[in-house]
């Protein structure tokens, strides 16, 4: 389906938008010809998922944020978040940036921490040559409109040698149902530097709008990139996410990804093992209620030699939701000596919860190894049993068993306070 109408904005109102940021020329460009682009190309083909059925209008329209005059004034939810330091930190309100600060201390050291939009002004050489180099504008209608409509956003740089001790930290969080929200992050991770980056995702329920999001991340030699994230979009929400990594010689990526959006979500984390000894991990886990509908995919290709990945994706499903969860280990031709592990799991809570675990392996090379595990049941008698033979409760006996299901990926989350919101969220949710 090719036509006009399906577009949330239109060629001069793009342009238009351009100019009253005063974004270089380089960028307006790059919008326009991703409009372009969103026009002509097909929604993504996801595993038995109807994405076409879901609710992919609601964009709003771009409205010029107000700064923060203290942090004191966010919503509840959102301080809440706010660990004991706030010196590394950007929010994002709606449709643009509304507080940003950088420690002295890193900023000497050459460290860039702001949002894309100003980065692109400031920054522009560095953020052009990596923005949408990562996830490119072409490969489906929902890329091409995020290079389209992106807001706001991180832009994320570690020179060479530098070791980024603190995380740095970023809250987006919508309000304004009418408010474009498509921030894009951009993390580029110089040679032998480090980083850990930390995000939060919230909205109110009720409220019917589409995140459609994009995170790039480029570690380059030797480089050690951790990335946590915690989407918790309200009921009403269309959550579209695409997460790739380009990782370089003897570089690392670390993914920590909870998706706990109240509303339909689609997510597709991706690690490119490009250079030799390159390596990934990825720890996600979903929740899913009600009769929500996601589709989860976590990749690792090989290219290099020496590579090892691992993956472990865990969703609880209850209610009526559904849950396709994919796994793909991709290995190259002359990617001697890769290494591709992968594990998925599906709880169901309720009889009427779907589950699917799909785990992929594609191999071109013969001096690998790589396996896979799947599993998708109900929780096991024998562990109530077991506990409720203590002492403990049927209620607190179940609360513990799927607990202990997630708790691989929650307690691998760098930041304390977010890790605590990880399990209150997963405790809400599970209405517990």
């Amino acid at each position: 389906m090719s036509s006009q109408t399906v577009l949330p904005i239109d060629r001069n109102s793009v342009a238009d938008l351009s100019k009253s940021r005063n974004e270089p020329s380089w960028l307006t460009e790059l919008r326009l010809k991703a409009l372009e682009l969103a026009g002509s190309l097909e929604l993504p083909k996801l595993e038995k998922t109807r994405i076409d059925r879901w609710s992919l209008d609601a964009y709003g329209t771009y409205k010029t944020p107000s700064p923060l005059q203290k942090l004191e004034d966010l919503p509840e939810a959102a301080k809440l978040l706010l660990g004991e330091s706030t010196e590394n930190l950007i929010v994002q309100r709606d449709s643009g940036s509304v507080w940003k600060h950088l420690s002295d201390e890193l900023a000497q050291q050459g460290v860039i921490f702001t949002d894309l939009e100003t980065a692109a002004k400031e920054h522009g050489d560095l953020v052009q040559k990596h923005f949408m180099s990562v996830v490119k504008p072409d490969e489906n209608r929902l890329t091409a409109l995020h290079a389209a409509l992106w807001n706001g956003g991180v832009f994320v740089y570690v020179p060479k040698n530098v070791e980024v001790k603190l995380p740095l930290q970023a809250i987006f969080f919508s309000d304004d149902a009418d408010a474009t929200f498509a921030p894009h992050v951009l993390i580029v991770a110089d040679s032998h530097s480090s980083v850990t980056y930390v995000d939060n995702y919230l909205s109110e329920d009720g409220k019917q709008f589409v995140h459609n999001g994009v995170v790039e991340v480029i570690a380059k030699p030797g480089a050690r990139v951790q990335f946590a994230t915690v989407q918790n979009l309200g009921e009403g929400s269309t959550g579209l996410t695409y997460r790739r990594a380009i990782v370089e010689n003897d570089a690392r990526i670390e993914w920590i990804v909870g998706e706990l959006n109240s509303g339909n979500a689609m997510a597709d984390t991706d690690s490119v093992l490009k250079g030799n000894g390159s390596s990934s991990d990825a720890k996600i886990i979903s929740v899913g209620k009600g009769d929500q509908k996601l589709n989860l995919t976590t990749r690792a290709t090989h290219f290099g030699r020496n590579t090892p990945s691992d993956m472990i994706t865990r969703a609880v499903m209850q209610d009526e939701a559904t849950a396709i969860i994919n796994g793909i280990t991709k290995i190259e031709k002359r990617a001697t000596g890769a290494n591709g592990q992968q594990t998925e799991r599906v709880l169901m809570l309720s009889p009427k919860a779907r589950g699917d675990a799909n785990p992929i392996l594609l191999i071109d090379e013969d001096d690998v190894k790589a396996g896979h595990a799947a599993s998708v049941g109900q929780v096991n008698p024998e562990h109530m049993y077991y506990l409720m033979s203590r002492g403990i409760s049927r209620t607190e006996a179940h609360k513990l068993v799927v607990y202990g299901f997630l708790a691989p990926v929650i307690n691998e989350v760098p930041l304390e306070n977010v890790q605590k919101q990880l399990q209150s969220l997963v405790e809400r949710k599970l209405g517990q």
